[in-house]
């Protein structure tokens, strides 16, 4: 993919998407509210659905993106049905939604079901209005969900682990995720969290892999029957990004300590460390933005699960990989982007940049970080490309490049 791929989607929108004015009582709650005007601006988007990754395979399909704007003309509700297929979930049929009705209140629900084995029902939830402490307003973050993934993978533990011993599951999962945040100061915050995970393991939707449980037995790998974990976390985040969506400036860190006891129903008793730094640093108007994160997961215990370990792959770790390719006891990463605005264009009233984004993924898996070798490391260079719908909504096409060749992940939102 290159320039020109991204001016040929960007005429595709210009031919294919319109612009209607609907009286806002034909909109019931949520899709608008009272910060929208009368009649609202609706804009249709028909986007194809192009991606491939090492897990998955390639995906082929199309969406519809209705993007409804406020009294402000900015995008405060995102409705977005889908249809693809892919050779091994078949036909997918899926309904995202994202809301967007205050600064202080953002939601989004996904529904998606496949004709094989995969399916995906979540609701995620931000508000610092519902609680408050000591006059405080306290950020509550909610996050349900029922899925199974038949694409999943496992290769072995440690960062050597081989591409030719790949297995194929689908881990079927229902949980909850639940944390309250209280600001210390304006640029500090306090958070304690409560984390609650059921998983089944069973056969996957991938006929070329063997089974993970054909090949790896409970004793090489917990968790790989299944497992349940209960975890409480305590969290202390620096904040100084100038905004909390798509920052342009500032510093991010956060420091976490998370426990998961059998006392408290967990399956195995261990303990998550986890430290991450993000800078992201203007030129030009914010016209180019450097950003760098540094991350390091430690997980510490007798019997973990294997996917509660520490873990990298994926579209928001290393690039060139699938989700969850290397697995270990602990994790260092270090990703590096250089965001680039092309151009702005208003596209049927809706104000759009137009971005670029080269970057470089580095990170290893290994037992600790004293025995970290520079030869585990994996280097993945990519490019991404985005189109960015200020103040909320980012759309993006991310191509990283490892050792098993490369990996095409689009999605919702910047990695990082």
């Amino acid at each position: 993919m290159c320039l020109r791929t991204v001016l040929l989607f960007a005429a595709f929108l210009v031919l294919t998407g319109c612009t209607t004015m609907v009286s806002r009582e034909r909109l019931p709650y949520p899709l608008a509210d009272d910060s929208f005007g009368d009649p609202v601006k609706v804009v249709t988007i028909p986007l194809p659905v192009i991606a491939t990754s090492p897990n998955e395979g390639p995906i082929l399909g199309g969406l519809t993106a209705f993007l409804l704007h406020n009294a402000r003309d900015e995008v405060n509700t995102l409705i977005a049905p889908q249809v693809n297929y892919n050779q091994n979930f078949g036909t997918t049929f899926s309904l995202y939604g994202a809301f967007f009705p205050l600064p202080e209140r953002n939601w989004e629900f996904n529904l998606s079901k496949s004709t094989n084995v995969n399916e995906d029902y979540e609701v995620r939830l931000r508000d610092k209005t519902f609680l408050s402490l000591n006059g405080k307003p306290l950020e509550t973050n909610a996050f349900l969900y029922y899925f199974t993934d038949g694409s999943s993978r496992f290769y072995g533990f440690e960062s050597d682990s081989l591409q030719q011993d790949e297995t194929n599951y689908a881990n079927r999962e229902y949980g909850i995720t639940l944390g309250v945040g209280y600001d210390l100061t304006d640029q500090l915050q306090l958070v304690l969290g409560e984390r609650f995970r059921k998983v089944d393991i069973r056969p996957g939707a991938v006929s070329k892999a063997p089974y993970i449980r054909d090949r790896f037995t409970t004793s090489e790998v917990p968790g790989v029957s299944g497992f349940t974990a209960h975890a409480q976390k305590i969290a202390l985040i620096y904040n100084t990004l100038d905004d909390r969506t798509m920052p342009t400036g500032g510093l991010y860190a956060r420091a976490s300590l998370e426990g998961s006891a059998e006392l408290l129903g967990s399956d195995a008793g261990y303990r998550h460390y986890e430290v991450e730094l993000k800078g992201y640093f203007p030129l030009d108007a914010a016209r180019y933005i450097t950003v760098v994160r540094v991350a390091y997961n430690q997980t510490l215990g007798g019997e973990v699960p294997f996917l509660e370990r520490s873990i990298l792959g994926g579209e928001t770790t290393l690039r060139g990989y699938g989700r969850n390719r290397f697995v270990d006891s602990s994790y260092l990463l270090c990703n590096l982007e250089e965001r680039i605005r092309l151009f702005r264009w208003s596209i049927f009233d809706v104000n759009t940049d137009w971005e670029v984004a080269p970057f470089i993924d580095l990170g290893a898996v290994m037992e600790s970080l004293d025995r970290a070798e520079a030869k585990s490391f994996e280097f993945n260079p990519g490019i991404g490309f985005r189109a960015v719908v200020r103040p909320n909504i980012v759309g993006r096409v991310d191509i990283g490049f490892g050792n098993e060749g490369p990996a095409v992940f689009v999605g919702l939102g910047y990695p990082f």
